[in-house]
């Protein structure tokens, strides 16, 4: 298949019709429900919200938190979702609930993903119209992005082509959300927006074998090797490939941000700084210096890279968010390598 040279494209400006929604203020008081909020990024924003509050941080005592999960509603389903909107009449959404999975299980469940995803995205979103929400935040991936692109690669971007074969069931069900986005706010003034994150690790996140991601897998897989007294780990693939990280606490901190103080339907990329970029080979070292593991690295270059670089600029965050810090990506990797330590029995494996 031939590409042609992506073109940076703006989308034309909305001007949604006039909704009542957007004359109230967001300092009444809010009903918040995170869908997801027992994965890695909801645990990681409630842990966030509960510090605000013990260190009173947050000057907006009116927010009133429901983390929901899989237990109170099967999202795939209309009717599930309807009921627990009917349930908790939320004021305000962050939209984190997906199928997700690390490259290899992607690779072997395109249809999966791309079906219950969209079936997910779409009964969120027209469930919010629905129950009269007034402000939506969902999360997209940078894995939506064109796989034959120019880097580093920004919000204008997303549709400039297809994505990697290896999640475009994934990717092309998150680009859709930005198009339910711009119909919403195009067609009935709804103030839905998106992030689009990074690759994002923390304590919470799913450190099953068979299904996780880079991060976690390498810290589980470790742990394994020095429980059984392994002098030698294998990576899968090179080790060449290049990738942002963020901290999942991090990113909560944002998203909280991105709920009280950005209104536009264009999505945010969420991201570390482009000189923060690491390969995968220098992830593996800093959970081997996490996990104090004495013994030898070695890569099995008959396994997959995947994408080798997808590299994002933050340059619209920074313009709004001028003095946030991210935490060190050494330090975020020993946190969330004593947290799989301390909670091992009960963390998803």
């Amino acid at each position: 298949m031939e590409y042609s040279r992506p073109v940076r494209q703006t989308w034309r400006p909305f001007q949604p019709r006039r909704s009542s929604r957007k004359n109230i203020l967001m300092s009444e008081e809010k009903k918040i429900l995170v869908t997801g909020g027992s994965g890695l990024v909801g645990q990681a924003i409630k842990a966030v919200v509960e510090r605000e509050r013990l260190e009173k941080l947050n000057s907006n005592d009116s927010e009133c938190w429901i983390f929901c999960g899989s237990k109170d509603a099967d999202l795939r389903d209309k009717t599930e979702t309807d009921a627990l909107f009917e349930k908790h009449k939320p004021t305000h959404v962050i939209h984190l609930a997906a199928m997700v999975g690390g490259l290899f299980h992607n690779m072997a469940h395109n249809l999966d993903f791309f079906r219950e995803n969209m079936s997910i995205n779409d009964n969120v979103l027209q469930a919010s119209h629905k129950y009269n929400v007034r402000k939506v935040v969902s999360c997209l991936s940078t894995c939506i992005f064109p796989d034959k692109t120019t880097y580093p690669i920004d919000e204008t971007m997303v549709h400039n082509g297809p994505p990697h074969s290896s999640n475009f069931g994934y990717s092309y069900a998150k680009r859709m959300i930005d198009i339910l986005n711009r119909g919403y706010s195009e067609q009935h003034g709804c103030t839905f927006t998106s992030v689009v994150p990074c690759n994002v690790f923390g304590p919470h996140d799913n450190f099953s074998l068979t299904s996780s991601h880079v991060v976690p897998a390498l810290i589980r897989r470790m742990a394994d090797s020095i429980a059984n007294g392994e002098s030698e780990f294998t990576v899968l693939g090179s080790g060449r490939p290049l990738r942002q990280f963020i901290y999942s606490l991090d990113l909560a901190r944002l998203f909280l941000w991105v709920l009280r103080n950005y209104d536009s339907v264009e999505p945010i990329i969420l991201s570390v700084d482009e000189e923060d970029e690491v390969t995968i080979s220098q992830v593996a070292e800093a959970i081997k210096k996490a996990h104090g593991f004495q013994g030898e690295i070695v890569y099995d270059t008959t396994k997959a890279d995947g994408q080798y670089k997808k590299t994002a600029s933050n340059k619209k965050l920074r313009s709004l968010y001028k003095d946030f810090e991210f935490t060190p990506f050494e330090i975020a990797i020993q946190e969330t390598v004593d947290w799989f330590k301390t909670n091992r029995e009960c963390a998803r494996t």
